[in-house]
């Protein structure tokens, strides 16, 4: 059959080929490799010992109870120097005006802007502080003359305050409208955000002042 014969002319072949020394390596890749190592892994396989070894040692177990979980929370807390760095980093990036460490409130090119229209210029805004010490003075002193014209005093001042701070909302939201069209300016948040800042003392503004008076902007 012409089966047989190709299979036995293969086999010959094959035979002959061995014979003539022309040869094909019969050994495994895993035989050329060292001992207890495999062609797939490329690294020594571990000892039984130390596998067992790292499953049995224990992990860090939760803290079961609230004195457990404050301890471990006290122990794992920055010292006071890495504390007190933090936060004398962040209030300088706060006077800086860092976005990242602002308030919401005072985040973005639009309340940065109405900072440094407030802080071109003195405002009578800015004795509300002291105003009220006034008052308190006022109420505190028992002169009733005096008490009376401080009194009257202190009224007229909180009625030009008032007025001035309208206007300053008004014109600054204004400006700010003008300066950049394409943001969504509310008239009532940017109104208190002036009055509070020109109220506020110019040395404890934060973020701090980046203008002088007078500058124009």
């Amino acid at each position: 059959m012409r089966f047989l014969r190709r299979s036995d002319d293969t086999t010959g072949n094959a035979t002959a080929d061995t014979a003539d020394g022309a040869a094909v390596d019969a050994t495994t890749p895993d035989e050329h490799l060292p001992r207890g190592q495999t062609a797939g892994k490329g690294r020594a396989t571990p000892k039984r010992r130390d596998a067992q070894s790292a499953a049995r040692r224990p992990a860090t177990p939760a803290p079961r109870t609230r004195k457990e979980a404050s301890a471990y929370a006290k122990a794992n807390r920055p010292s006071k120097e890495a504390r007190r760095a933090a936060a004398a980093e962040r209030r300088a990036r706060m006077d800086a005006g860092d976005d990242r460490y602002l308030l919401p409130r005072d985040r973005g090119p639009v309340r940065a802007y109405i900072r440094d229209v407030i802080d071109s210029r003195p405002h009578l805004v800015g004795m509300f502080m002291p105003l009220a010490i006034l008052v308190l003075v006022a109420v505190v002193l028992p002169v009733p003359a005096i008490q009376q014209y401080l009194s009257l005093f202190c009224l007229l001042a909180l009625v030009v305050m008032i007025a001035e701070g309208v206007i300053l909302a008004i014109t600054t939201t204004r400006k700010a409208r003008a300066r950049f069209p394409g943001e969504t300016i509310g008239a009532l948040g940017t109104g208190w955000y002036c009055f509070t800042r020109a109220s506020q003392v110019r040395k404890l503004r934060v973020p701090k002042p980046r203008v002088q008076r007078g500058a124009t902007v």
